[in-house]
């Protein structure tokens, strides 16, 4: 998160815990006219209870926040205020919530390149305080939490029952669905063929 994002997420924190939801992270996203302000919200994580945010939690956050957001006016000018909650493919914004994700994969945006890039995805493998370790092509990648500009999951769309498996070539894995070669005979020429042979 941006600086003006942390200061704001600390403000609002404990507002959004009294509503029995908690504050994952905000996006603070400055423009000519009117900013964005987006809330992500989510049940805590030991709630152990199996509810999600719903609508209506969304809409009670929306009004409190608006509410303070009045009275201690953070943000000079006109903004969006956004409630939602994360989502399948869950924003990241801090090194708990990467450890809360360990074996899943994520595509990461950086502050500063690391090694000749400024993105990676891979599957998140170890949190080691403030320093978070990638499988990326299964080679490991040690990154910062201080230069991770954004991060976000990469749903499993297949486990979700959302899109085909593929094996490790991206081909589709379910049974029977694999491409067959299909036998082409190069010597096949149309345009030899329309002539009549000499046995003709």
């Amino acid at each position: 998160m941006t600086d003006k994002a942390t200061q704001i997420a600390t403000l609002l924190a404990p507002t959004v815990r009294s509503l029995g939801v908690e504050l994952l992270g905000i996006e603070y996203l400055p423009a000519p006219g009117s900013a964005v302000l987006r809330l992500y919200i989510d049940v805590p994580a030991d709630a152990g209870d199996g509810r999600q945010v719903g609508i209506e939690d969304c809409e009670a956050v929306s009004r409190e926040v608006s509410a303070q957001l009045d009275v201690e006016d953070p943000i000079s000018g006109n903004y969006t205020l956004e409630v939602s909650s994360p989502g399948v493919d869950r924003p990241l914004f801090a090194p708990e919530q990467f450890a809360r994700f360990l074996g899943e994969r994520a595509k990461v945006g950086l502050k500063l390149p690391q090694d000749g890039r400024r993105r990676l995805q891979g599957v998140i493998a170890a949190v080691d305080g403030d320093r978070i370790t990638f499988d990326v092509d299964g080679a490991p990648v040690q990154v910062g939490f201080d230069n991770i500009d954004k991060a976000r999951l990469v749903p499993d769309w297949a486990a979700m029952g959302l899109a085909p498996a593929q094996d490790k070539s991206g081909r589709d894995a379910r049974p029977g669905k694999q491409a067959k070669n299909k036998p082409t005979d190069k010597r096949t020429n149309k345009t030899a063929a329309a002539k009549p042979s000499p046995a003709e």
